[in-house]
């Protein structure tokens, strides 16, 4: 193929597509809705991925007391913390403090609370811990530590869901494997039925075309940059739809709901370039199954 040929492929293509605008717009709109399937999956897993290594880096302990601690105990066990590298301290939650916060939990529940001859919930101190600065180590050190104590029923920490979390995450990568792969035949399957409607209605003119000389290449080239165009469109459609989802969700979630906190990221570039790459690469692909099909080169 000589590059002078190219304008002439390209401006064959988009006429084809324009011809047959209907046909492919329904391709492109089926396919866009194959492609914001995945990469909404693409988007959440990333979140929570996220979210993950985030917690992940500042792990959270619970230390509960048998008792209400004395205020001068409370502060030696306090002084004694901040000698750990990476350690910071939250917050003493007395068990006044505690019934108090499960009442609001309950809401129009809370009555529930008013049998209760004594407060059962224990005093707690909340700890962050950052695992940059104290080491992977630290959170077992300080359960050890603080478990000695005799004030002290029991310590709790993060670590353990963050485990099971990740866990479910190499699950969730499984599952998205699969997911992604059905789509993306489901995509080629309307590429590929998309460019075999198009070829069948033009098979007049390809004929004409190949009695006056024309290579088998020379009328396919055309049709399979039209299936690129058309992944192309498609992938785009789904990214736009997604963008506009997001939006509307982390604008929902910062006035409604308050969690102006939690921070939603969206799909950083080089997942986008990917996305569509693939997108291309899928129109093509399709191209040229529906041509071999036809041409039975």
């Amino acid at each position: 193929m000589k590059i002078t040929f190219l304008p002439y492929f390209i401006r064959q293509a988009m006429a084809n597509i324009f011809n047959n605008r209907l046909v492919h717009l329904i391709g492109v709109g089926t396919m866009a809705i194959a492609f914001l399937i995945f990469d909404a999956f693409i988007l959440i897993f990333l979140n929570l991925n996220y979210w993950s290594e985030e917690r992940g880096k500042l792990l959270t302990m619970s230390v509960y007391f048998r008792e209400e601690p004395e205020r001068i105990v409370l502060e030696d066990i306090e002084k004694e913390l901040l000698y750990f590298p990476g350690v910071t301290i939250k917050g003493f939650i007395s068990k006044d403090d505690a019934m108090e916060s499960l009442r609001r939990q309950l809401g129009n529940k809370a009555g529930l609370l008013d049998g209760l001859r004594e407060n059962p919930l224990p005093a707690s101190l909340e700890i962050i811990l950052s695992r940059d600065k104290g080491g992977n180590s630290l959170p077992y050190q300080l359960k050890t530590r603080l478990e000695g104590i005799d004030i002290v029923d029991e310590v709790q920490y993060s670590e353990e869901w963050i485990e099971r979390f990740q866990a479910i995450m190499e699950a969730v990568k499984i599952i998205g494997m699969v997911l992604g792969g059905l789509l993306f035949l489901a995509a080629l399957f309307i590429i590929t039925n998309t460019i075999k409607l198009t070829i069948y209605s033009r098979r007049d003119e390809i004929e004409i075309l190949k009695l006056v000389g024309a290579t088998n290449r020379f009328v396919k080239i055309p049709f399979l940059i039209e299936g690129s165009i058309q992944g192309f469109l498609g992938g785009s459609v789904a990214l736009v739809i997604l963008f506009l989802i997001y939006m509307i969700f982390i604008t929902r979630v910062d006035l409604i709901i308050g969690f102006a906190s939690l921070d939603i990221i969206f799909l950083p570039a080089q997942f986008i370039y990917f996305l569509l790459l693939m997108s291309i690469i899928v129109g093509f692909v399709g191209s040229t199954i529906s041509l071999g099909r036809f041409f039975r080169v």
